[in-house]
């Protein structure tokens, strides 16, 4: 994902361009386009029901008719909300990708994504795959067309999916395909292919495996009939359809949709189990929020549709009538994938969202004196506008200082959106600011089908994560070990409504760790109401753990609070009860070392300045000035750190797939480099 951020290292060229133009822009006054129309007493984004139990609903909601959360039954199924799309588009462009070396995007159509769903449908059963509550496709692949369609095609014949994807690792894998009992398994390359062939032996119940390839080549042929596999291409199952077309025979609201499995930070992964109707009513929601998608908007998928935030996406899309554009596969040419495509729809999480705000923000502080006046005039006249609501991509300052980043995303972005953690409210006004654009953040998880909160389109108040959408509930509970109370309007983010999740696959142990007998939702995150009604996470209930004196820490709260460190990119904090104190690892900024070894004189390559001394003591002493910003108390503040080059990511294990910290993963990995801080 760092080539989707090389642009910036020309920031001041791309902004700015010649020093003439930059003088000229000074002189010009901004021109704003009308305020936002506003959809909701932004004073007033939620309400409180009676009782004493403070549980919030949306301002939307008919409370007095008993309406406290919405089920969205205009369809029956994902199918139906699929072919209502198909005639808002007016069969216009459905579903495009990019072919290697080409600099345009090939279109299909609603009808023909339809045609082709029906097909590939009437292939299973062809095949002997029935539908019904226990008929499993596995899909392990990248974001494709075949993604979609397959995922259409099983909502068409009442055939439940399961994602599978590659960071979750080969055991983890393995265990799903087990634990569910999965038959079939649509997969995008032929490394894949072998990847399950050579496990086989274990994997007791695949029988068919559908590859999104041409031709198969004869000796993944022979090693599939060898194990007692049938492999045959995507296309081959689309034609099989056509021979033998079956009318669709679409699910209930209330039949299970899919199996999605979150990766954890611990443990097994944990396959939560959602409905036609746990989906559909999130299109319903998102849409009367503001998210409001039409047939003249293009959507840009490369996020994994393995997780819940774009698997949503996608059927808001489809319901809508929008295009939805794959990239072309490879994360370094998202950016170009992305110039081309010109999306309308720009979705992110915030890992994304901070990291160009990062490097964008470093650039411009490497600038002229002239150039950084001159940005600093246009970002800050504009984001005065931001304040009062008016979001614009036509005022002069765009024209003169902003353009040429809008255009790296194609320039016709209208609206992003935020989701997978809270996102910090420097960026989300910077990227209002910059690019011009709506940006509604929102909040959730997996078990509640991606999202429990968004803020309202034209509220460009940072700092909160909206008011509860129409068809769920939130209420706050109490957490005394660590001093948050209902009462005080901070506690456990609980959530009830027509999103939740119907359990753990096979795991009621665990659905009623988090599932209570009123069906309340504990998400684990804890949540402070603002006056406005909307909800503000603070702090998380898991991942804490007690020193030796008695007093609580929570090693996330701490590590957003040192990230912001220049030199730091990524932080694992950490601690134990036997002591009275925390440590930390520390990951360098590899950039901004660079640049800080040129100035003092530092001599060797990144790695070598990760074993420097002097780099050291300069990040603690960064870390420091943090802390005390930040008014740490003495037990919060990291006392000593040890430095790392190897970042955490994905492909290492040490990050979900969401990019959260495995945090046991982690301190398994570290335990010894971890203690020895203490030691010392």
């Amino acid at each position: 994902m760092e080539k989707i951020y090389q642009f910036v290292s020309e920031y001041p060229r791309l902004v700015f361009g010649t020093t003439a133009a930059v003088m000229f822009g000074t002189s010009l006054a901004l021109r704003f386009s009308p305020e936002t129309q506003q959809r909701v007493d932004f004073s007033c984004q939620s309400i409180q029901l009676e009782g004493p139990e403070g549980i919030r609903v949306s301002t939307l909601n008919d409370v007095t008719n008993g309406e406290y959360f919405r089920k969205y039954d205009e369809f029956n199924n994902l199918y139906e909300s699929f072919l209502a799309g198909e005639k808002l588009s007016n069969n216009g462009p459905c579903m495009g990708h990019r072919p290697p070396g080409s600099k345009e995007y090939v279109w299909k159509t609603y009808s023909e994504i339809r045609e082709q769903a029906q097909r590939f449908g009437s292939g299973l059963i062809q095949k002997g795959f029935k539908g019904g509550d226990t008929s499993y496709l596995g899909i392990y692949s990248i974001n494709r067309e075949e993604w979609a369609v397959t995922d259409i095609a099983c909502t068409a014949y009442n055939i439940t999916t399961i994602p599978l994807y590659d960071t979750l690792g080969e055991t983890s894998t393995k265990y799903i395909i087990n634990l569910v009992g999965i038959p079939v398994i649509v997969c995008d390359t032929f490394q894949k292919v072998h990847r399950l062939l050579d496990q086989k032996p274990e994997l007791k119940t695949m029988k068919l495996i559908i590859v999104a390839e041409n031709e198969i080549p004869e000796n993944i042929l022979s090693k599939a009939r060898a194990v007692g596999v049938d492999l045959t291409t995507y296309n081959e199952i689309v034609e099989l359809g056509k021979q033998h077309l079956q009318e669709p025979t679409p699910a209930g609201t209330d039949d299970l949709y899919t199996i999605c499995f979150t990766s954890g930070t611990t443990g097994d992964p944990k396959g939560v189990m959602l409905t036609h109707g746990n989906q559909l009513c999130m299109a319903g929601s998102v849409n009367a929020v503001g998210i409001s998608f039409n047939n003249q908007d293009t959507h840009f998928s490369y996020l994994p549709l393995a997780h819940s935030f774009e698997r949503t996406m996608l059927w808001v899309s489809l319901a809508c009538g929008t295009k939805y554009g794959f990239y072309s596969g490879d994360a370094r040419k998202i950016v170009e994938d992305a110039s081309i495509l010109k999306p309308t729809i720009f979705v992110g999480v915030p890992r994304v969202l901070n990291r160009i705000y990062d490097k964008a923000t470093s650039a411009v502080n490497e600038a002229s004196f002239v150039k950084r006046m001159v940005f600093n005039l246009a970002f800050s006249s504009k984001r005065a506008a931001v304040l009062k609501g008016v979001v614009t991509k036509d005022s002069i300052w765009d024209k003169l200082v902003f353009k040429k980043i809008q255009d790296l995303l194609g320039g016709c972005v209208r609206l992003m959106i935020s989701g997978g953690a809270p996102a910090s409210p420097e960026v989300l006004i910077f990227m209002r600011t910059v690019f011009g654009v709506t940006v509604i953040e929102a909040y959730g998880q997996t078990e509640c089908t991606a999202a429990a909160t968004v803020t309202i389109a034209g509220d460009n108040e940072a700092g909160h994560v909206g008011p509860p959408i129409p068809c769920c509930m939130v209420k706050l509970v109490d957490v005394p070990e660590k001093d948050y109370y209902a009462k005080d309007g901070k506690g456990e983010v609980c959530f009830k409504g027509s999103n939740v999740f119907q359990g753990y696959f096979k795991k009621p142990d665990l659905t009623a760790e988090v599932l209570d007998q009123d069906g309340w939702l504990h998400s684990g995150d804890i949540g402070l109401w603002q006056t406005n009604g909307t909800l503000k996470i603070i702090d998380r209930k898991k991942h804490i753990f007690k020193l030796s004196h008695g007093e609580y820490i929570s090693p996330e709260k701490l590590e957003n609070i040192y990230v912001s460190c220049p030199l730091i990119a990524q932080v694992f904090v950490y601690g134990n009860s036997n002591q009275a104190h925390v440590v930390a690892m520390v990951i360098p900024d590899e950039e901004e070392l660079i640049k800080r070894a040129t100035t003092n004189q530092w001599k060797g390559t990144f790695k070598e300045l990760c074993s420097s001394e002097d780099v050291k003591t300069e990040i603690k002493k960064e870390m420091k000035t943090a802390g005390e910003n930040a008014k740490l108390l003495g037990f919060q503040k990291v006392k000593d750190i040890f430095l790392l080059s190897e970042p955490m990511s994905i492909e290492n294990g040490l990050l979900t797939p969401s990019l959260k910290s495995r945090r046991a993963v982690i301190e398994k990995k570290f335990r010894q480099s971890l203690d020895n801080l203490y030691n010392t």
